[in-house]
């Protein structure tokens, strides 16, 4: 959990906050996310969520594009010396990193979002949270 905020250099590499390096591991995959950012997943939650999109009746339509959609982005990846992830180009496209940059821990996953795109996402959807709360907690935070 927790958000920060880092630079992407001209080579596309991303410094990830070490809090959410010890988490992932050595090893991880990067792929398209929803709402046009990064998901982040250590190696067992990949090969779990894996598992849980191959039971998708591949004889629907909307499974077949969204594993298409997901798994055509992903890319195992690792760290450099420095603790940064090089993050390829089709991934730096579909998330719009250019500079400035927002890394958020989301449960079992990382998020990697342009500042702009998390500004935006975050100050259109704000409003709703409450009502978002109501629908889906049963209980109280």
């Amino acid at each position: 959990m927790g958000e920060f905020q880092h630079s992407i250099d001209e080579k596309g590499r991303l410094i990830i906050p070490a809090k959410f390096r010890e988490e992932l591991g050595s090893s991880f995959v990067i792929t398209r996310g929803l709402d046009q950012c990064l998901f982040v997943y250590p190696m067992d939650e990949w090969k779990a969520l894996e598992e849980r999109l191959k039971s998708l009746p591949f004889t629907k339509a909307d499974a077949r594009a969204f594993t298409r959609f997901f798994f055509s982005g992903a890319a195992e990846c690792e760290w450099d010396k420095q603790g940064r992830v090089n993050i390829p180009t089709n991934l730096r496209d579909h998330a719009k990193l250019v500079k400035e940059c927002v890394v958020i821990g989301v449960s079992s996953r990382v998020e990697i979002w342009s500042k702009e795109e998390w500004e935006n996402y975050f100050n259109q959807s704000e409003g709703s949270f409450n009502e978002i709360a109501e629908k889906l907690v049963d209980f109280d935070l």
